[in-house]
C-alpha cells in the first residue's frame, strides 16, 4: 500500500495538556506534510443517559475548531484539516489512519492502580494500528536541542524496521541514534551461579560483540549518522527508560508485532510498560506476523 503523506492525531478535550498535537506539528514541519487531526466522539458518551447529544457533538465542533485555529497559526503554509467521527475512539482511529505516514496520540497520566485495571486508548490504538503510532505523555514539550533517537533492539533479529524508522527520524532533526539492548538470565540460572562459573563477563562480552555488529551494518547504510551501541543488563523497561534518560532523548522507538489473524492483541510487558512509564514520546513501529 503507498502510503499517504499525511500524519494523523487524535485528539481529545486534554489536547493542550498531553503535547500529541504540539509533537505531531513539529513532525509537520520536518516532513512538510500535513496534519489531519481526528477528535473521535465515543458512542458511550453521546449515547448516555445524562448527556444530550447536541451538548456533546457541539462541544466536539468546538475542540477542532480551537485546533483548527492552532495549527493554521503555526504553519498557513500546509493544508492541516480536522473532522469529528463517531465510533470507538481506538479503532476508529486505526481505521482512519491506515496507510498514512504515521498516528500520533496522548498518554494521559494516570494511578499505577487505574494502569493494571484498565488499558488507555493509546495502548489500545499501539495494538490495532497498522501505521507507526507515536505516544507522547502528558506535559511533554519540544526541547531547545535535537536530542537523541534511542531504539530498542531485541534478540528477536526483527527489529529492522524499528531501526529504520528511528534513522530516519534521527537524519531528519539532525542527532544521533542510540541501538539499546538489554539483557537479563534466563530463568534457570542464578546470578550467584553464574558469577561462580566465570561466565556473566563472557555472556555480557558476546551480547555487546553481536549488537556492535548490527549497528556496523547500519554504519555502513547511514555513514553520516553518529549511531552509539548501549548493552546493558537488567530489566528491560528499566533499562531501555534509564538510557533514553541518560541523553534526554526526544524519541524512543521500539518494535512491536501485529498479528493479522488474531482478533484482540495486546502489547508485550516490555512495550507496555514503556508506554506507561516513558518521559518522553515513544513511537511503536509495527511488525505483522506475515512479514515476519
Amino acid at each position: 500500500m503507498t502510503k499517504q503523506p499525511v500524519i494523523h492525531v487524535g485528539v481529545d478535550g486534554s489536547w493542550r495538556d498531553t503535547g500529541a498535537l504540539e509533537w505531531a506539528l513539529q513532525e509537520s514541519s520536518i516532513r512538510k506534510a500535513p496534519l489531519r487531526v481526528v477528535h473521535v466522539i465515543d458512542e458511550k458518551l453521546r449515547y448516555a443517559p445524562y448527556w444530550e447529544p447536541k451538548v456533546v457533538d457541539d462541544a466536539a465542533l468546538d475542540l477542532v475548531e480551537e485546533v483548527q485555529q492552532t495549527m493554521t497559526s503555526r504553519d498557513p503554509a500546509l493544508d492541516h484539516s480536522t473532522q469529528v467521527v463517531l465510533g470507538p475512539p481506538a479503532t476508529t482511529l486505526a481505521e482512519l489512519a491506515s496507510g498514512s505516514l504515521m498516528l500520533v496520540v496522548g498518554r494521559r497520566g494516570m494511578s499505577t492502580v487505574k494502569r493494571l485495571l484498565v488499558g488507555s486508548t493509546s495502548e489500545a490504538v499501539a495494538n490495532l494500528a497498522t501505521v507507526p503510532v507515536i505516544v507522547v505523555p502528558d506535559g511533554w514539550t519540544p526541547s531547545g536541542h535535537p536530542g537523541t533517537v534511542v531504539v530498542g533492539l531485541d534478540d528477536s533479529g526483527e527489529s529492522e524496521a524499528a531501526v529504520e524508522f528511528a534513522a530516519e527520524a534521527a537524519i531528519e532533526r539532525g542527532s544521533a541514534l542510540r541501538m539499546v539492548h538489554v539483557w537479563d538470565l534466563p530463568p534457570i540460572y542464578s546470578w550467584e551461579s553464574m558469577e561462580v562459573e566465570g561466565a556473566l563477563d563472557s555472556w555480557s562480552r558476546t551480547a555487546e560483540l553481536h549488537f556492535e555488529a548490527v549497528a556496523g551494518q547500519w554504519r555502513q547504510k547511514y555513514p553520516d549518522l553518529p549511531i552509539a551501541v548501549d548493552v546493558r543488563r537488567g530489566h528491560a523497561v528499566d533499562g531501555l527508560l534509564s538510557s533514553a534518560d541518560a541523553v534526554d532523548a526526544q524519541l524512543l522507538v521500539i518494535g512491536g508485532r501485529h498479528h493479522l489473524k488474531v482478533i484482540s492483541v495486546l502489547l508485550g510487558s516490555v512495550a507496555r510498560g514503556v508506554l506507561q512509564h516513558a518521559t518522553c514520546p515513544v513511537a511503536v513501529i509495527r511488525l505483522t506476523t506475515d512479514d515476519a
